[in-house]
């Protein structure tokens, strides 16, 4: 049976960086993880033993709301002690109206008086509804309170305390100015001469004093706490935009006695929860978890410092251990790139006796082989023509790009910006067409394009003075030619023309003769004496790699076509002084690059 073996990723990724991951998995990951779950159990348990500690400060809290309630009972009894007041409240409604009015004041003087003084500053205002009259003394201004506006009967069930009876603020349409949230303490009035009931008395208290009930448990940033009915409206909230809202939610709270967690505003809350034993309300408090593990979080931003301080430590060592190892390894691995470029020179260090000084001694018999065997061939003048064809192409180059980036820095210098975009536009396609192609030969079309390219930039330099043409009378995209062989032919042409022609115009055609391709580049210039004629001829009958300087491009392309293609093929120069320059390139028509 025979097993495939498939490459794990892991399996190409180098040694140095296998040895540092394989150190981060067997230490730094279980560390953290070890950290994490160590401090999401220790927020777990804060979080449980502070959702058992607020549920009883909140049933403490509402015990003292309820004796402080308790405590008003006998503020009513004052009222029997005034027998002004006994005997307005016994007077029947049908009296002249002089006599009521002397009576509404001295009930709502006396009430002014017993509930609104500095004794009671949580009172908001006392009522006494008797025999379809309203007696009021208040703080502020109210509104809604009578028959009218349909207060009586109340709307809900009403709960007692002691001997009193409480009213919510959505069970009677009472509003005072400002809107404060308050309850309503009631309790009837009776004659205790005749046992007969002479009207209601009705005490609003401002619900804000809890608040000094609920200090301990407001310490805390960001907490909340809210006083609601048992359908989930709001009587009292720390934040008074709340007030006489209706929390949605309380049919989904799992318990109204007790804590539990929830999400609000996208950050995980605890709420606690106590349904008051008489009162008919619920206290509530939310405070976000993040909050009650503040000191937690502090001593995790330690541990997690000190955490990355050992990793750091230890990671250096663990790189230091992973470079002791691989470096031979590396150098042996550099030392192969350069033979794999041809350099089989190399001198191979062996610098110990382990597996990898014995990989490195087996290299280092390779590479004796290696060079006895190119030594018994031809290869060493294969590799010496195909530099000298790399280094006359490299001639080339730097003429090229000199002339262009001079050319882009005058539009850029004379502020013409569009003109520059479209010139670095241009000079991006040419050098993309220099270092995309590898290859010696490319399509006439790609080589005709980038010479179009390079006469546009030149447009842009000198304007009207300069005119081309291209025709193209072949299949350009069929036929192959050696790379940057047109340039430096219209190079010389622009420079020695426009030094002594105000215009110059060049023409350049592609056309198919005898099996052969011509590029024939022609120009309106000042022509070349008969001397310098003699010297180019000589010039290129000689040795190209003599000559190095930019001007003796067309050297330099006519020994490059005559190393590829043969004698047969080369540059042809015809010139008269005052009537212009024709320059034609033979090439044959190659269809396949490759081989050649």
């Amino acid at each position: 049976m025979i097993f495939k073996h498939n490459k794990l990723p892991f399996n190409n990724i180098r040694l140095s960086t296998k040895l540092i991951i394989t150190y981060v998995l067997l230490t730094c990951i279980p560390m953290a993880l070890l950290g994490s779950v160590m401090y999401n159990q220790y927020s777990k348990s804060i979080e449980v033993q502070v959702g058992e500690y607020i549920p009883q400060l909140l049933s403490q809290a509402n015990a003292n709301i309820e004796n402080e309630i308790k405590k008003l009972e006998n503020i009513p009894e004052l009222i029997y002690s005034s027998g002004e007041v006994m005997e307005v409240l016994r007077y029947n409604y049908d009296q002249n109206k002089s006599t009521l009015l002397q009576g509404q004041y001295i009930v709502q003087s006396y009430l002014t008086n017993i509930y609104l003084n500095s004794n009671n500053p949580d009172v908001l205002g006392a009522f006494i509804l008797s025999k379809n009259r309203l007696f009021a003394s208040t703080r502020t201004p109210f509104e809604g309170f009578g028959f009218k506006d349909g207060s009586f009967p109340y709307k809900k069930d009403i709960a007692e305390v002691g001997n009193m009876e409480i009213l919510l603020p959505d069970q009677i349409n009472l509003t005072f100015k400002n809107k404060p949230p308050y309850i309503l303490l009631v309790k009837q009035l009776t004659d205790l001469d005749n046992r007969k009931n002479l009207g209601t008395l009705y005490v609003a208290v401002n619900v804000t004093f809890f608040e000094k009930y609920l200090e301990d448990l407001l310490r805390k940033e960001n907490t909340t706490m809210w006083l609601m009915d048992k359908q989930g409206k709001v009587i009292y909230h720390t934040n008074d935009e709340e007030i006489g809202k209706k929390v949605e939610e309380i049919n989904e709270y799992p318990l109204l006695n007790g804590s539990f967690s929830a999400t609000i505003n996208g950050k995980s809350t605890l709420i606690s929860l106590n349904e008051a034993k008489e009162l008919p309300w619920i206290l509530g408090h939310s405070i976000p978890i993040k909050n009650l593990t503040e000191q937690t979080d502090h001593v995790r931003n330690v541990a997690i410092f000190i955490f990355i301080v050992v990793i750091c430590i230890t990671t250096i060592i663990s790189i230091f251990v992973a470079w002791t190892v691989t470096r031979p390894i590396k150098q042996l691995s550099s030392l192969m790139k350069d033979v794999e470029m041809g350099n089989f020179d190399v001198e191979v260090p062996i610098h110990s006796s382990d597996e990898v000084g014995m990989l490195a001694l087996s290299f280092r018999t390779m590479l004796i082989k290696i060079r006895e065997l190119i030594q018994k061939n031809y290869l060493i003048k294969l590799r010496q023509r195909n530099a000298e064809l790399y280094a006359l192409q490299s001639q080339i180059n730097p003429h090229f790009m000199y002339n262009t980036l001079e050319t882009i820095g005058m539009a850029v210098e004379e502020g013409e910006q569009d003109q520059a975009v479209r010139m670095i536009t241009v000079l991006g396609r040419m050098m993309r067409f220099s270092i995309s192609n590898k290859d010696s030969l490319v399509s006439i079309s790609s080589e005709v394009q980038h010479i179009h390219d390079y006469l546009n930039i030149q447009k842009f330099r000198f304007e009207d003075r300069l005119s081309f043409r291209i025709h193209e009378g072949v299949d350009s995209s069929k036929y192959y030619t050696p790379k940057f062989i047109l340039q430096p032919i219209i190079e010389n042409a622009i420079k020695y023309g426009l030094e002594k022609r105000k215009e110059i115009m060049i023409e350049i055609e592609v056309v198919e003769e005898e099996g052969a391709i011509l590029f024939i580049i022609r120009d309106n210039g000042p022509g070349i004496d008969e001397q310098t004629m003699v010297t180019l001829r000589k010039s290129l009958s000689s040795d190209p790699m003599n000559s190095r300087d930019s001007g003796f491009g067309m050297i330099n392309v006519d020994a490059r076509i005559a190393m590829i293609f043969g004698e047969n093929y080369g540059l042809e120069l015809k010139s008269e002084v005052n009537k212009g320059t024709e320059v034609v390139l033979r090439i044959p028509n190659t269809l396949e690059p490759k081989e050649r």
